[in-house]
């Protein structure tokens, strides 16, 4: 029995592997990534390589497309309406991006802060649910209920503001052209908030509790401490914030279809409802789709460029530390 034992040791010590290891290929790990890819140039690439070569030509959506070259593009830079579309795009910008950001960093710090710390961190959480309900919502949904809140005759504000005395301020939110914009911007600030917000605590999750101790102990308040720990701390997710939001808001579309369906005389239109109109109502098909490639093309590039600022900045922020 021993003599059988130490034979069958010798022949797997003369069959192992005693050399390195050899890498396992690769092709297994593309197998996976493999769906996501088909899935990706179906869904994105050849629909946005169709809608360009669209956009090259004049289409009613019937019959055969008239190639025009460039000229639809030669149209776009001379037309009005584009460029105020583009320019409303730009408020749509500050609500839904640069507001909810600003907002969201004292809404964060304050419920990480100061309410976790003196309420406990239940009633953070709730508190944070609240302000995240309105991402939760269906755009379609939230655009219906605040249209019956904001409506002239019935709407609840207008009845709030004659309950309290302040019947003078009484307005049509989004009938007058000259306040329309300022109100769909309100509203949008109360939808986009809780996303910045969400990260944002999240990200306070990371930063070292001692940091606040010290700060605290040397007499720092809780703004010194929000100025000095709090933003240096989560700037990466304050990146992540603004580049998100802001392509969101470039591309916004459901809240001005359900609120003012552009109106009232375009004081409302934004460059995805020009497109939409454009196709649909207007039956310019290839027109509208070179207004959506353009602004396809000015979300690449803003992403590309914030995703590379922010890099710099990661780096730069790498070689101070070291």
């Amino acid at each position: 029995m021993t003599i059988i034992v130490e034979r069958g040791a010798r022949a797997v010590g003369k069959h192992q592997h005693v050399g390195p290891r050899r890498p396992r290929p690769r092709t297994s790990y593309a197998l996976f990534l493999l769906p996501g890819i088909l899935a990706f140039l179906a869904v994105i690439v050849v629909p946005f390589l169709m809608n360009t070569g669209v956009s090259f030509t004049d289409w009613s959506g019937v019959g055969s497309p008239k190639w025009t070259g460039l000229a639809n593009y030669r149209e776009l830079v001379d037309d009005s309406e584009f460029w105020a579309s583009f320019r409303h795009s730009l408020f749509m910008v500050v609500a839904m991006a640069v507001v909810p950001t600003m907002l969201g960093l004292v809404l964060a710090a304050a419920l990480f802060d100061y309410i976790g710390k003196h309420f406990g961190s239940r009633t953070a959480a709730v508190l944070r649910a609240c302000f995240y309900l309105p991402q939760v919502l269906p755009i379609a949904v939230a655009g219906i209920v605040w249209s019956w809140i904001l409506a002239p005759d019935n709407g609840a504000l207008n009845a709030l503001l004659k309950a309290v005395g302040l019947g003078s301020l009484q307005q049509d939110w989004l009938g007058d052209p000259d306040i329309a914009l300022y109100t769909v911007m309100g509203v949008m600030v109360w939808v986009q908030i809780g996303f910045p917000l969400v990260v944002f605590m999240a990200g306070l999750q990371r930063v070292d509790p001692q940091l606040y101790e010290a700060a605290e102990l040397d007499g720092a308040g809780w703004w010194r401490r929000f100025w000095h720990i709090t933003l240096p701390q989560i700037r990466p997710e304050i990146y992540v914030v603004l580049l998100w939001c802001t392509i969101a808001a470039l591309k916004v579309f459901g809240a001005v279809y359900v609120l003012t369906k552009g109106g009232p005389g375009g004081a409302t239109d934004v460059p995805s409802y020009f497109s939409f109109t454009t196709f649909f109502e207007k039956t310019q098909v290839g027109y509208g789709a070179a207004v959506s490639t353009v602004l396809t093309v000015i979300i690449l590039v803003l992403a590309l460029v914030g995703l590379k600022l922010q890099a710099r900045a990661e780096d730069a922020e790498e070689g101070v530390r070291t």
